[in-house]
């Protein structure tokens, strides 16, 4: 083999190597794990060619800048499971404490979001006014 070639292949072995590990970076590393609590507002089924479960849990409102309001914090998430979300979208309006996990970036067979639930910590019916 010629130095040229050898060179040739140890460029592309490397930019290989690097562009894998930027992609991982970016499409598979755990920027973070937490747990939310709120009610659940929702869960469906949506997408065009992935179909993915998304939802949205209703945070407890804080008061807000202006006198009088109060501001809705929405947690919005894609899920991981198929059971999981069958079990979110027949409880819908009860109060969760939800585990996820945040990645960098989504990939359409993962959901549109970047946080991802994969289990229920706790559940509870949520309070009667």
């Amino acid at each position: 083999m010629t130095t040229g070639k050898k060179v040739l292949t140890y460029g592309i072995i490397i930019a290989v190597l690097v562009i894998g590990s930027l992609a991982y970076y970016h499409y598979f590393f755990v920027l973070g794990e937490g747990v939310k609590s709120g009610e659940l507002n929702y869960v469906v089924k949506k997408g065009y060619l992935f179909k993915t479960y998304e939802g949205k849990l209703i945070q407890s409102g804080i008061q807000s800048k202006q006198i009088g309001t109060l501001q809705s914090n929405e947690f919005e998430f894609s899920i991981a499971d198929q059971k999981l979300a069958e079990q979110l979208m027949s409880n819908s309006g009860k109060v969760y404490q939800l585990h996820y996990k945040e990645y960098n970036s989504s990939l359409p067979w993962r959901g549109f979001s970047v946080f991802v639930v994969d289990s229920v910590v706790s559940s509870q019916n949520a309070p009667q006014l």
